[in-house]
């Protein structure tokens, strides 16, 4: 299948502002990147954006998450994936139950918990009646 990226640049592609990316799609889009230019997006490639995650190219992920149970279906991080942290940096939800989240890389996985940073007044409750 032949991979295509939003480019500012008009070859004689079937894509308006499309680019070929060539044989080393790394080096290809590690250019794109550092030039000016509009954002770059992949969508619904899950077998693609294990190759960006492997080389520091994602800046940001929107993760959709739908209200249904399949049981089987593709994994966006498989096998072979590298461990990483990712921070939220904003998520919305809809009446549908459909949450479109957006995370960025944040380093390596951060080990942590549910806990607030601040307890809740039952929380303290719970806490003084436990003492």
């Amino acid at each position: 299948m032949t991979k295509y990226v939003a480019s500012r640049s008009r070859p004689k592609l079937p894509w308006q502002n499309s680019q070929l990316l060539g044989a080393d799609i790394v080096a290809t889009l590690k250019q794109l990147k550092s030039e000016n230019g509009p954002d770059l997006l992949v969508q619904g490639s899950s077998e693609f954006v294990q190759t960006l995650w492997k080389n520091g190219l994602i800046d940001e992920f929107s993760v959709l998450i739908f209200p249904v149970v399949l049981g089987k279906g593709k994994r966006l991080f498989g096998d072979g994936a590298i461990p990483a942290g990712l921070k939220l940096l904003k998520s919305k939800s809809y009446p549908t139950g459909v949450i479109v989240a957006n995370y960025a890389p944040d380093g390596a996985v951060k080990i942590g918990d549910f806990q607030l940073a601040e307890p809740s007044d039952a929380e303290i409750e719970r806490r003084r009646t436990l003492a």
